[in-house]
């Protein structure tokens, strides 16, 4: 069954590693084969990615994105989560389900785990900035 993606106007998606960016109107579109997609709201940017939970997302992204250079990203993921685990042992029950689901080539549930990681970090930021 193909899935069905209503792009409002101007936004972008990536699929299959394409960038797509609608133009004035809403259209649907229909993926008839499995290929990696991101829709906008999903993407973080190089730019975006400016703290260590994002970094972490950013490149479960390019592993769901980019197969072909896999071997790096999981090198990078490792540095990424080994210093996510020692700066934040609480995070470690996230970071193992991470870590399955990475192993399982599983990439956007990943990503969808990942975003519990970034809301964690938020909290963690705001509640230290309240304690200053």
């Amino acid at each position: 069954m193909p899935l069905k993606l209503t792009l409002k106007p101007e936004e972008r998606v990536i699929i299959s590693g394409a960038v797509i960016r609608n133009g004035r109107n809403s259209i649907e579109v229909f993926i008839e084969n499995k290929v990696p997609i991101l829709r906008e709201k999903d993407i973080i940017t190089e730019e975006g990615a400016d703290t260590l939970c994002k970094k972490i997302y950013l490149v479960i992204q390019l592993m769901y994105i980019d197969e072909a250079n896999l071997t790096m990203y999981h090198t990078k993921y490792w540095e990424l989560i080994k210093q996510l685990v020692n700066g934040a042992p609480k995070t470690i029950l996230l970071v193992d389900q991470i870590n399955e689901l990475i192993i399982s080539n599983k990439y956007y549930q990943a990503l969808k785990t990942a975003r519990r990681l970034i809301e964690y970090e938020k909290e963690v930021i705001l509640n230290y900035a309240q304690d200053k």
